[in-house]
């Protein structure tokens, strides 16, 4: 106690001492050591009561600038259901802010061209490799559904099998190059992105599209189930089947197309798994 004392008496002289020079006393003004753990644990019980909510077809995160938990609602959420989400954050509703996406919030999973594997389509991610071995990675609610991948929809040349997958939680997946005759080119390092970045997508379905990285740490719910987190939130539009195609910035790789809503002809809200995470979870290395 006693060096608090000493602390707020020598802070009380310099105040004084500043305000007779004429300089604005507000400028030296601290925060409490209390005020920022408590704004960041009701920032944090927030976010958590949102998850908590059992509304799907959302995606929050809490902005750090402001403290506010950013909700965006996908267009099959009913005003009720926004209403349960501001009744689950109870007094602190305030902390919310409420947004609209066009389209429905869902898996970009689809059947048709690319890389083909019991009836589904997907896109092929970035390679990777451990030792002399190659992979490449797709999205992990791809490899849940698929175990053998194929560059036609005949099923004629083998590409390979799926070594592991994870989703929901995470959205990668894992797949080992079994053909020798299939080559699988490189060109990228791994990086984590930045909101406001310049990114850039490929898919299978609606080919390159560029747009913005809006938010980080990013929790999901898609509509027919399955949440994840973590997520990258961008501008960059993308259509079904473009599921697992890669999010670079140059030669940067950035992440894993996930999910999302709307098209390519009216723009949406996608979402991307951070590839260093998937590098980390299976010890392979973008090249």
């Amino acid at each position: 106690m006693r060096t608090t004392r000493t602390t707020l008496r020598s802070r009380s002289r310099l105040v004084a001492f500043v305000a007779g020079l004429g300089i604005a006393v507000s400028a030296l003004t601290v925060p409490s050591a209390a005020a920022a753990p408590d704004g960041a644990a009701r920032a944090a019980a927030v976010h958590a009561a949102v998850g908590k909510a059992n509304v799907s077809g959302i995606a929050w995160y809490t902005d750090a600038a402001t403290g506010q938990v950013v909700v965006t609602a996908d267009s099959t959420v009913s005003g009720t259901e926004l209403d349960a989400i501001r009744e689950s954050a109870g007094a602190d509703a305030d902390a919310l802010s409420i947004q609209r996406a066009p389209g429905v919030f869902k898996p970009l999973v689809s059947a048709g061209d690319a890389i083909y594997g019991g009836g589904y389509r997907c896109s092929l991610g970035f390679n990777v490799v451990s030792g002399s071995t190659y992979y490449f990675l797709t999205a992990g609610h791809c490899g849940k559904s698929v175990k053998t991948w194929y560059t036609d929809a005949a099923h004629q040349t083998l590409i390979g099998r799926t070594q592991g997958a994870s989703f929901p939680g995470n959205d990668y997946a894992l797949v080992r190059y079994d053909s020798t005759s299939l080559s699988h080119p490189g060109g990228f390092t791994a990086a984590n992105a930045y909101v406001g970045e310049r990114v850039t997508r490929d898919g299978s379905t609606t080919g390159v599209h560029s747009g913005t990285v809006t938010a980080l740490n990013v929790s999901v719910k898609y509509q027919g189930g399955g949440s994840v987190s973590g997520m990258i939130q961008t501008t960059v539009c993308a259509e079904p089947g473009d599921s697992g195609g890669p999010l670079y910035d140059g030669t940067k790789a950035i992440g894993i197309t996930s999910g999302g809503s709307g098209n390519c002809s009216s723009g949406g809200v996608t979402f991307f798994q951070p590839v260093t995470e998937a590098l980390a979870a299976y010890g392979v290395s973008v090249y």
